[in-house]
């Protein structure tokens, strides 16, 4: 059920419509009752508002934008993960879980109100170009990103292949902006990358929580394991999430049916319980997961499970902390709201957000001397994030004495001390396991 500040919201959506319907709604809104009332005003100063500018302004103006304009407004007051999607926007959302577009291949945030490139995806147009996570976007086509909104943001990067569009970043270190021009391109995000490691260890990449993601985890699984493997290593390391329902699909295939994956938390309390499904077809290997402060949302919810059950060594540097949930609430013009509606909880009540994971094993990423790095940057980095319900002031400094600042730009497998250590803590398990028992 909605809220009454919700169901606010909607009508104002809807009072906006047409004056006559304006005026009619307003009559209306007389008889309320006082503890109401205050709502209404606010929405009534709205009104006035729109038609003071719409008589009043310079210029002729669109209604339709500015009512797009309010709502944006409206909704980038709120966390950094609300957001008003105008159709065009919409439509790219819907996209983007199919894993196909045409664009960059770059991931997107707000950073002290600039907008920031939190990684380059690999083998994309930006990869190649040579952008860096941490460039901060200053232009896209010689129009300024001041105060622009993530979505129209995106809108302006994407178009069709073949197509040129020019960034203009700032980096740490430049001595003034650089332009770069891009050529779009197809991007395929593939979801799984899978092959088998010293002949025994299955090595599966998630990249990113589509769809099909779980479909291909599944294949990738049954392929790897014709080849007689005895443990897997599960490489979340920056994926940035996805699918609620992808995440709850892929860690039903390490644990038995009916355990609890993830459980959720509007702010009227009420829990909502999500829990493992396929039967007794599930994965029974000894695991390790990876993960790093690019591993956020739906990857925090698999690591947490599969930790929390005991299913896998959870190892890696700290993640992004994102623990919210957001609902997309489609509008009857084709625009639809992206609005933060609970906060997720792993299957011991812990909170996620702004904290993320705590690996079992801590290992960070060795950077050679005079390799380049980028800064890393969590969800608590983010204005206007939301807080942490459960855990404590001293839990938050234990975590942040053990977060990093800094990490390669690009690392090669030979030199992924993380992978390695994964592969060897699997090879002396193997060991323990077929060691004699003394007599």
């Amino acid at each position: 059920m909605f809220s009454r500040k919700t169901s606010v919201i909607f009508i104002l959506i809807i009072i906006i419509a047409s004056t006559g319907f304006l005026i009619t709604k307003w009559s209306l809104l007389e008889n309320v009752n006082a503890g109401e009332n205050s709502h209404y005003t606010r929405i009534k100063t709205f009104a006035e508002s729109l038609t003071l500018v719409k008589k009043n302004y310079v210029e002729e103006v669109d209604e339709k934008e500015l009512v797009y304009g309010a709502i944006k407004g409206m909704l980038n007051s709120l966390d950094p993960h609300s957001s008003f999607m105008p159709p065009e926007a919409f439509k790219e959302m819907q996209i983007d879980t199919r894993g196909e577009f045409g664009g960059l291949g770059i991931q997107i945030g707000m950073k002290d109100k600039m907008l920031t490139i939190i990684a380059p995806i690999e083998d994309t147009p930006a990869y190649r170009a040579g952008v860096k996570a941490g460039d901060k976007i200053i232009k896209i086509d010689g129009e300024s990103t001041k105060d622009i909104s993530l979505h129209e943001a995106v809108t302006k990067l994407r178009g069709p292949k073949g197509t040129p569009v020019t960034i203009t970043v700032f980096r740490e270190g430049l001595e003034k902006p650089e332009d770069i021009t891009i050529v779009r391109d197809i991007i395929k995000l593939k979801s799984v990358k899978s092959r088998v490691i010293d002949d025994s260890i299955g090595y599966i990449k998630l990249i990113q929580f589509q769809e099909r993601s779980a479909k291909d985890l599944r294949k990738a699984l049954d392929d790897i394991s014709e080849k007689e493997i005895n443990s897997l290593i599960l490489d979340l390391r920056n994926n940035p999430g996805g699918l609620l329902k992808g995440a709850v699909d892929v860690t039903s295939q390490f644990l038995p049916p009916g355990k609890l994956v993830v459980y959720i938390k509007g702010r009227s309390g009420e829990k909502t319980e999500f829990d493992t499904g396929n039967g007794n077809h599930y994965f029974k290997y000894p695991m390790v997961v990876l993960v790093n402060g690019g591993s956020a949302s739906a990857s925090e919810i698999v690591a947490g499970a599969l930790q929390d059950w005991g299913k896998a060594v959870v190892l890696g540097t700290q993640t992004f902390g994102k623990g919210s949930v957001q609902t997309v609430i489609p509008l009857s013009d084709g625009s639809a709201l992206r609005l933060t509606t609970a906060r997720y909880y792993t299957p011991k009540g812990r909170s996620i957000q702004t904290t993320g994971i705590t690996p079992d094993i801590i290992v960070k990423l060795k950077t050679k001397d005079g390799a380049k790095t980028h800064p890393v940057f969590r969800e608590k980095d983010l204005e206007k994030h939301l807080k942490n319900d459960v855990s404590k002031e001293e839990e938050d400094q234990e975590i942040k004495d053990k977060e990093i600042s800094e990490v390669p730009v690009k690392v090669p497998e030979e030199e992924d001390n993380q992978l390695q250590r994964a592969i060897d803590l699997l090879k002396g398990w193997r060991i323990l396991k077929e060691l004699p028992k003394a007599s």
